[in-house]
């Protein structure tokens, strides 16, 4: 189920923003990931109360899959036929209907998996993230399998996104059942819809948790969105035009995946050592050196740097998102705990990541243009300064982060 889960989105998160800049879409990268944050606002937390209420999380998930495949291969088919005449609307409402259906399923993915293993007496702490590990491998299998077959600059990355998307509907139906819950009384209107979850802001623990989610859910999808044509932007200059990095960006990104599948089975070690806080932490400063290397690095003398980079993603990624969905879990009733996964996800990849990718693309709109040289497009410009603002950015939140969130120290057991 993870293989699966992740491989959909692998396909063409970290190469979608080359693909639009052929189709001379370029100044609207940031729209189209902004739409993954503003589907994250509600469809989780609806769908989370679906699955809560009314249909098992697996089945959900399945159906969620269907759509979100179908929708997907929609959008390739409309993009082959269109080419460079592609209308943005057409275009980017398909997208928009695979993703709105697309991001639930990353909350009941993890409701399945917690479920399942909380049904036959595992420890959620201890046997998810190596579970969970391959959630990554199938995201790099899809990104180096779009990447050898060329289908980073093609539609051909949707068509395989939807297929894989398709495989899932289809498996979900051999996953163990997820009971929702039955009660013997009539339900109040907060109960019948799943609203108990935002009465976790009433917890201040719980309120300046998911603050911060936000906050640090801004820098999330910046590298995801504009990391490829960032590198590949090299290329328009000679001596950095037939480096590995320009010639096979995606294989390049995917060592923050590779990075990943190691610190993802670090989590409990450095849970139980160090505490939800301090993980953030690390989370959180990793942040600041990965755009920080970015800023530095070249894929060229210095592409030591841009692999620097993709290795403290790993920290930078799982230690929140992972530690963050493992603290929800434990620090919420059963009966809302899908609600509150989808809460977690209206605020990272929702609100957080919604206002991150527009305000990033806005940032890239001032400093950087499009060039053509030869049959390729181009973006150019000063990438370094970008670069630094988002560092800047992920400094301050940090540093307040370390000041404000006090959480006890048995938030999280292990």
């Amino acid at each position: 189920m993870n293989f699966l889960q992740y491989a959909v989105w692998g396909a063409y998160l970290t190469s979608m923003g080359r693909y639009l800049g052929n189709l001379g879409l370029g100044s609207d990268i940031g729209l189209f990931y902004s739409m993954q944050g503003i589907v994250s606002i509600f469809m989780p937390a609806i769908m989370g109360i679906i699955a809560d209420r009314w249909i098992a999380s697996q089945h959900v998930l399945g159906i969620c899959h269907l759509l979100a495949g179908s929708f997907m291969i929609a959008t390739a088919m409309y993009g082959l036929s269109a080419g460079t005449s592609a209308s943005f609307g057409i275009i980017f409402t398909l997208y928009s209907l695979s993703v709105a259906f697309y991001m639930p399923t990353i909350a009941l993915s993890n409701s399945v998996a917690y479920y399942s293993l909380t049904a036959a007496g595992m420890d959620t702490v201890k046997d998810f993230p190596p579970i969970r590990v391959f959630g990554t491998v199938g995201f790099i299998c899809s990104m180096w399998f779009v990447d050898i077959m060329n289908f980073q600059i093609n539609q051909n990355q949707f068509v395989t996104s939807g297929v894989l998307s398709i495989i899932l509907f289809l498996y979900t139906f051999t996953l163990p059942d997820c009971r929702i819950r039955k009660e013997g009384k009539p339900q109040s209107l907060v109960d019948a819809f799943g609203l108990k979850a935002f009465t976790l802001f009433k917890q201040k623990k719980m309120a300046i948790f998911f603050i911060f989610s936000m906050l640090l859910g801004v820098s999330l999808q910046i590298t995801n969105g504009f990391a490829n044509p960032f590198i590949f932007s090299f290329g328009a200059q000679p001596e950095y035009a037939s480096t590995f990095g320009v010639q096979h960006a995606n294989i390049l990104i995917s060592l923050s995946q590779i990075s990943e599948t190691c610190c993802i089975l670090l989590i409990p070690f450095f849970m139980k050592r160090y505490g939800i806080k301090n993980v953030m932490l690390m989370a959180m400063f990793a942040w600041v050196l990965r755009f920080g290397l970015f800023g530095v690095g070249n894929p060229g003398g210095g592409v030591w740097m841009f692999v620097l980079s993709m290795i403290v993603y790993g920290i930078a990624f799982d230690f929140f998102n992972i530690s963050g969905s493992l603290f929800v879990d434990q620090s919420t009733d059963p009966s809302i705990r899908s609600s509150a996964q989808g809460l977690f996800m209206l605020m990272t990849n929702g609100i957080g990541a919604t206002i991150g990718t527009l305000a990033a693309q806005a940032v890239i709109n001032h400093f950087t243009h499009t060039e053509v040289i030869g049959d390729q497009i181009y973006t150019v410009g000063d990438w370094q300064a970008c670069w630094f603002i988002f560092a800047t950015y992920a400094l301050v939140v940090s540093i307040s982060f370390a000041l404000i969130f006090r959480p006890k120290k048995t938030s999280v057991t292990v």
